[in-house]
């Protein structure tokens, strides 16, 4: 059977094709609502690794993998999965992903040995891509003059939902199992496909896309030819790998500084991420009223001032918590302006500008984790410092180059 047969994912209205609905706030709040379950379903695991070792009586340090397994699954469906948003019908899609991730929980919460742990958190992490369907589609069906605003939107629902899951994941697991929260995963997500199917409008994919190895194939090629794009996406890498190179080292450096914070206080440190999350909408209505592409360069400025606060006045607290709120701030313009950009070019492709841009986003963020912990091994928190100037730098530099190379039409978007 052809699961991506158009006898499902390509149903859709047909009274008039030509005419795209148009979402309403309704639906766009019930999108953003989508977007924050779906991808909690990441997270849940990392504070509950603990108990699963003891479960199977494996050590907590052969446990990890379990999530890395969920990212690399992750990672493997924004390449594989997330570009048929071109060619299919978006709505079905999603669809069809829930019912997916539904069975990649159960399967989680049914499995008897660790090994089908392991396999089924891969399945959760490469159908739990839904966000990155769900994006180009309110883009494809809001008003322009709207659009960044309602990316905005869209990733202030990513953040809270990255940052709450953590935290319900573990109440749930202290109260009851860590199993009943993967019951309790996979219920939402049914729950969520029932909504779907309910509440939003379909969405008729352009006739005239590839086959799907030519889909695959042409994401080399749209690399290649949309000079706008290359430009967010290397904005997007530096900005991810400057802000995971920090985190990645926070809790080493808190326990070892002055303050000696253990990890349960340097955890409450994430919690500066919902400045970010709040502001996100409005720094979309910006990029809909304002140039976008300024707003990539007030971030990178923003981002080397936080920098400022958190290594040359990291002996104030209150300086250092600022600093932190500053970093989180600058990613999160980054992004919105960024896939505001990239969501201004051609219709038919958004989904794979879409895979492209959060592709190279988690690149970056991984490689920016490796530097972070190179630059602690060789110089403490100074070299962690030095790492993230260097990136924000990197990308200032690009931006003035770039800026005095492009023209006013660039510009504009």
């Amino acid at each position: 059977m052809n699961i991506f047969s158009d006898n499902f994912l390509n149903k859709s209205d047909t009274s008039n094709p030509t005419i795209q609905p148009i979402l309403n706030k309704r639906h766009i709040s019930f999108l953003a609502v989508a977007c924050a379950l779906t991808i909690s379903n990441l997270y849940y695991m990392q504070p509950l690794l603990a108990t699963i070792a003891q479960d199977f009586g494996v050590s907590e340090e052969k446990i990890g993998f379990l999530s890395v397994l969920t990212q690399i699954g992750y990672a493997c469906g924004l390449l594989l999965i997330a570009p048929l948003g071109d060619k299919y019908n978006q709505r079905n899609i999603v669809l069809f992903l829930l019912v997916a991730v539904t069975l990649s929980l159960s399967s989680v919460a049914l499995a008897p040995t660790l090994d089908i742990v392991a396999v089924a958190s891969f399945f959760v992490g490469f159908t739990t891509v839904i966000p990155q369907i769900i994006i180009p589609y309110t883009t494809r069906l809001t008003k322009e003059n709207i659009r960044g605003k309602v990316v905005g939107v869209m990733l202030s629902a990513l953040a809270i939902g990255i940052l709450l899951s953590r935290t319900i994941s573990g109440i749930i697991a202290s109260i009851y199992s860590w199993k009943i929260m993967y019951w309790i995963a996979a219920s939402s997500m049914l729950l969520l496909g029932v909504f779907v199917f309910f509440l939003l409008p379909s969405d008729r994919a352009p006739k005239d896309t590839p086959s799907y190895p030519a889909l695959i194939a042409s994401l080399w090629e749209t690399v290649q030819t949309e000079s706008i794009l290359r430009e967010a996406c290397l904005f997007g890498a530096l900005m991810f790998a400057a802000f995971n190179s920090f985190w990645v080292t926070l809790s080493i450096y808190l326990l070892t500084s002055s303050y000696h914070y253990s990890s349960e206080i340097t955890g409450l440190f994430g919690l500066t991420g919902i400045f970010g999350a709040i502001a996100a909408p409005s720094i979309g209505r910006f990029a809909d009223r304002y140039n976008p592409r300024y707003i990539t360069g007030l971030a990178i400025i923003i981002s080397l001032i936080s920098l400022v606060l958190l290594w040359l006045m990291n002996w104030s607290l209150l300086s250092f918590i600022f600093g932190i709120i500053l970093l989180e701030l600058g990613i999160q313009a980054c992004q919105v302006s960024n896939q505001s950009r990239i969501h201004k070019l051609s219709q038919s492709k958004r989904s794979r500008y879409n895979t492209i841009y959060m592709f190279t986003y988690f690149i970056g963020g991984a490689a920016g984790s490796l530097l972070g912990t190179y630059g602690w091994r060789v110089a403490k928190w100074n070299g962690v410092c030095m790492i993230i100037a260097s990136l924000l730098l990197l990308a200032l530099v690009w931006y003035w180059i770039s800026s005095k190379k492009i023209g006013r039409t660039q510009w504009s978007i």
